[in-house]
């Protein structure tokens, strides 16, 4: 049960906030159940009130993050015909590099045991592991029947290209990373198909 006048998703924020702390500080081998209670300030039993066991908890740690980043893209598809394509695209791709994915992805390799456990964790409906790509692909169809992409380009094929490229920065270079912002609008920018290439030419935005 929850401590005393706190409800469960507060015990849950509070613990997964606790957690990602400690894998900061300490990295994947400073993550134990007294350690997170600790950091968190409660009774050191209280995470597997909630939780079948660390590896449970930690895989829905990774889940609650990931759809954290992935909510930061909701309004992507409601941009198109705004700004430029270039600029949606790189806002998009800088939420995808914001927050501690980095270390989460490195505590997901430092502990094997969570992979299995995230299967459980995103069927509980807490995310669908291909929102971003989807939240991509939609705007990238919006801009197209706008006429600010070439009818020739594939949207699918260019929004997962678009987010494993933001994941390998992440992986690679952490989130952190000097000129990452840069980079990944360069990368947007090489990607993007050529003006040139639209039926109607004058249909890209200046600065696209």
């Amino acid at each position: 049960m929850p401590s005393r006048g706190v409800s469960a998703p507060e015990v849950r924020r509070r613990l997964f906030d606790a957690a990602e702390r400690v894998l900061l500080r300490e990295g994947p081998a400073g993550l134990s159940g007294r350690a997170i209670t600790r950091e968190a300030g409660v009774a050191t039993g209280l995470l597997h009130n909630h939780f079948p066991d660390l590896d449970g908890f930690l895989a829905a740690l990774i889940v609650d993050r990931a759809g954290t980043a992935s909510g930061r893209l909701r309004d992507l598809p409601v941009r198109a015909g705004s700004g430029t394509v270039t600029g949606n695209l790189t806002a998009a791709a800088d939420a995808l590099l914001a927050g501690n994915l980095t270390a989460l992805a490195g505590l997901a390799l430092a502990r094997p045991a969570v992979v299995p456990r995230l299967g459980k964790a995103l069927g509980a409906g807490t995310l669908e592991p291909d929102a971003g790509e989807r939240l991509f692909t939609a705007y990238l169809e919006a801009e197209q029947r706008l006429g600010r992409l070439p009818a020739g380009t594939d949207p699918a094929s260019l929004a997962l290209a678009l987010v494993g490229a933001a994941h390998q920065l992440v992986l690679t270079r952490g989130p952190r990373s000097p000129g990452l912002h840069d980079r990944m609008h360069r990368l947007v920018r090489a990607l993007l198909p050529c003006p040139s290439s639209a039926p109607s030419p004058g249909t890209f935005p200046a600065g696209q």
